[in-house]
């Protein structure tokens, strides 16, 4: 999979709407499960579909999906779907990424490791967004704040997580 695109694409909302743990709990779930809905049926579409049918048919299902989930939301959750609008609608191009960089190999496990992986970023920036605006920090509840702590989180992932390997291109002293 392509995790540049996938990054890129997920940034809208995780940045949005991540201003609380709730929200960023909300976002999370919701993508989790539109993108699984939406994978598990174009696995079944994909079978009995030519190649040029398969993408009209992954932004119909994709589009649906979202659609389903806005109404859901304004039926029986419309405080939510008030905090959240109109990031859920972004949800439907994460859905068509997911379609487009999917390999044949180990689909579903890359699938589940990226997942894994918003959901985690998604609760671990509403928490720490939700955390800086008790201390008093106000500029973690804005849209600029939160890219400002993203780059936080993920340097201090980059050094507590990833081995040190020398880079090749390094030079000689």
């Amino acid at each position: 999979m392509n995790r540049h695109w996938l990054t890129a694409v997920s940034l809208a909302p995780l940045l949005g709407v991540t201003q609380t743990l709730l929200d960023a709990c909300a976002i999370a779930g919701i993508s989790v499960l539109l993108i699984a809905l939406h994978q598990l049926a174009m696995g079944a579409l994909r079978r009995g579909l030519p190649d040029r049918s398969r993408l009209l048919a992954s932004v119909l299902l994709a589009a649906t999906l979202v659609t389903c989930l806005d109404l859901s939301l304004r039926a029986w959750a419309l405080p939510l779907h008030q905090a959240l609008t109109p990031y859920p609608m972004l949800i439907a191009v994460q859905c068509l990424i997911f379609e487009h960089a999917r390999t044949d190999s180990r689909r579903w496990q890359e699938t589940a490791r990226l997942l894994g992986g918003l959901i985690i970023l998604c609760i671990t920036l509403g928490a720490t967004r939700e955390l800086a605006g008790w201390a008093g920090l106000h500029l973690a509840a804005l849209l600029p704040g939160a890219l400002f702590l993203l780059g936080l989180i993920l340097a201090l992932y980059n050094r507590v997580c990833l081995s040190r390997t020398p880079s090749r291109r390094q030079g000689k002293l």
